[in-house]
């Protein structure tokens, strides 16, 4: 399994400027293909990065949020073979995929069989190459329908804790090979929605995955030095946990 970063970049000076690409993720495997969160330039980044949106079979939009949400119709649009055939599943928040101003509107969603996302719920899903399982968990931003999520493929367990502030139910991400937080700051500013590198060590310390990677990074956390916090989280929390650069690849 692989795990190639499309953009590490987080927060709304930084989605302008594009700093750090806002592309999000994509999982490789062998019984899938999945990219998770193509904010604006997902469909370049794919590119430039040797990843073929063709050969996806799954897309997850956590949140119904531009920098998450921008590129999933091309995406899909690429999933379905330049939208010739009906294929491929795409998993999203209610409000990305039901809500008044849906991130994906109904033509796209008509070309994909689609799943909204609800909190605690475990779902199967078969491609043409396999399968996988999806566990939705509860996050708290200002999109109230935004989930994360423990993903299970080919004998690995895959955590995602995207755009949140701390909760206790964090915690419960647990046996995971990986975990991908959205770590946007260093330390608390008095603006809620997001992580830090607090929460992170917080979570890391009951939770006890294998490694951690922190991704979707802001501009005061690029200022203060990604990779030494990272470190910090790491000697503090006891769990491996590297920065994420864009075009990383991460094999498990």
């Amino acid at each position: 399994m692989e795990i190639v970063f499309l953009g590490t970049g987080g927060g709304r000076i930084n989605l302008i400027k594009q700093v750090r690409g806002t592309g999000g993720f994509r999982i490789n495997s062998k019984s899938a293909n999945i990219h998770v969160d193509p904010g604006p330039g997902a469909l370049i980044y794919s590119i430039k990065n040797g990843q073929d949106p063709l050969s996806l079979d799954a897309i997850i939009v956590t949140h119904n949020h531009t920098d998450h949400v921008s590129d999933a119709a091309v995406m899909i649009e690429g999933m379905t073979s330049y939208s010739l055939k009906k294929r491929g599943i795409v998993i999203g928040s209610k409000k990305t995929l039901e809500g008044e101003e849906k991130g994906i509107g109904n033509w796209h969603q008509s070309l994909v069989t689609t799943y909204t996302a609800q909190y605690g719920d475990s779902k199967h899903f078969k491609t043409a190459k396999g399968e996988f399982g999806i566990e939705i968990a509860k996050m708290k931003h200002d999109e109230p329908t935004t989930f994360g999520f423990r993903l299970t493929m080919d004998g690995r367990i895959i955590g995602y804790i995207t755009d949140t502030e701390y909760i206790e139910s964090l915690v419960e991400l647990t046996d995971c090979d990986l975990l991908i937080v959205n770590c946007i700051k260093p330390q608390s500013d008095g603006y809620h929605g997001h992580l830090t590198s607090e929460d992170v060590i917080k979570i890391l310390r009951t939770a006890k995955p294998k490694k951690c990677v922190i991704t979707h990074l802001g501009l005061k956390m690029l200022a203060k030095g990604p990779n030494e916090e990272a470190d910090r989280i790491t000697k503090e929390s006891g769990i491996g946990t590297i920065a994420a650069k864009d075009g990383m690849k991460i094999t498990l």
